[in-house]
């Protein structure tokens, strides 16, 4: 897809020039994150061409000087939330209820289980390839899941971030804070199936022998 194939009669050639320069180049940060959000590429790739369309047809709202990148987002999202509500009458929906503005409520799950288990924690992230850590990710709750992802992905400041996801920033600071040790704890599991620390373990045994 390109810019040139989503051109808006209804647009002249200011707007159609302010949407090229300003927002188009932001696509593949929106894909990124639509992979993040979505189980396949072509649902990621949908979901960025309707969000796009929606930019550009609402590109005289944009101030320039504001942060492109988050108002890209916010339609993002709600254009995901839009989807989500389209599917709902389906089987095995996902709850609305965590990709809603509102703030939800703590559902008291156990948060840094293995904290104290992980000896070289960087070390040990540094492991997992790119796939491994979205599938988890795809895991964690949908307000967890995008606040991470803003933050830590796209690199997002809190406020702006904050602004996206239309809660306060100390909610984004203490989401962020709980979802990296929900990420941390799932993905030692991972790496307890997968044997590693197995592996830490013969490598000590081997030294000692030594």
């Amino acid at each position: 897809m390109d810019s040139g194939g989503m051109t808006d009669k209804r647009l002249d050639a200011r707007q159609r020039e302010q949407f090229k320069r300003l927002a188009w180049p932001h696509r593949a940060v929106l894909l990124r994150t639509a992979r993040y959000l979505t189980r396949r590429d072509n649902e990621a790739e949908d979901l960025v061409q309707e969000t796009l369309i929606k930019a550009m047809n609402a590109i005289d709202t944009f101030h320039e000087g504001t942060n492109m990148k988050a108002w890209l987002t916010t339609i993002l999202r709600h254009t995901h939330i839009d989807r989500i509500r389209a599917d709902q009458r389906r089987p095995a929906t996902v709850s609305l209820d965590a990709c809603t503005p509102m703030e939800l409520a703590d559902d008291g799950t156990e948060v840094g289980i293995h904290d104290d288990r992980w000896d070289k924690p960087d070390e040990l992230l540094n492991r997992f390839e790119d796939q491994a850590v979205i599938d988890v990710l795809k895991t964690l709750p949908e307000h967890t899941r995008w606040s991470l992802i803003l933050v830590d992905v796209e690199q997002m400041d809190l406020a702006d971030a904050a602004g996206v996801l239309e809660v306060p920033v100390g909610t984004i600071k203490s989401r962020v804070h709980r979802g990296r040790r929900m990420l941390r704890d799932r993905l030692y599991e991972v790496a307890q199936r997968r044997g590693w620390f197995d592996d830490v373990k013969a490598t000590e045994g081997s030294s000692h022998e030594s």
